[in-house]
């Protein structure tokens, strides 16, 4: 009859959230777990960052150190973490949202990163601002695709000889 309606049905459903119908009463049954976690987990991480900030402050208008340093090791535990949950560890599903989402989300700050370019460029440093902005950027990217390329390769080699005590299989 209607195929889009088909079409929907053959879609993936997010693991973390479950399929649910649209507008049904209590619709926030479901989603409170995964609310709350997040939550939790991104106290968690923005407390972690504002402690970094606190042990390693920016001088006014210095380079933010700090804010990228907090920003490349965020997203490299993100590369590590989805590669696991991806090729690995079959976690509960409140894991992702915890940690991915929670945790790790609050912990890297791309708002202090728009506010750190803004004040660099306010206060004369527009070309420091700039490197500020693309190298963070780079950066970011460049410690996600490494975190995973070397976590799989990691995982790789426990498969060939951490799981049977050595040697090929």
């Amino acid at each position: 009859m209607d195929s889009s309606r088909s079409k929907a049905v053959d879609e993936p459903v997010d693991p973390d959230i479950g399929p649910s119908t649209p507008a049904r009463p209590g619709a926030w049954h479901g989603q409170g777990p995964v609310v709350g976690v997040v939550a939790i987990g991104g106290g968690i991480g923005a407390a972690a960052r504002y402690g970094a900030s606190l042990l390693w402050p920016t001088p006014p208008g210095a380079f933010p150190w700090t804010t990228l340093l907090v920003n490349t090791v965020g997203c490299a535990l993100i590369g590590v973490f989805l590669a696991l949950m991806s090729e690995v560890w079959a976690a509960h599903r409140l894991v992702r949202p915890f940690f991915g989402t929670g945790v790790l989300g609050g912990f890297t700050t791309f708002s202090t990163y728009a506010v750190d370019f803004t004040r660099l460029v306010d206060e004369g440093h527009a070309a420091t601002g700039t490197a500020y902005l693309a190298g963070t950027l780079l950066a970011a990217l460049a410690a996600v695709g490494a975190a995973v390329a070397a976590t799989r390769r990691a995982i790789g080699a426990y498969d060939r000889y951490g799981r049977h005590g050595g040697g090929a299989r």
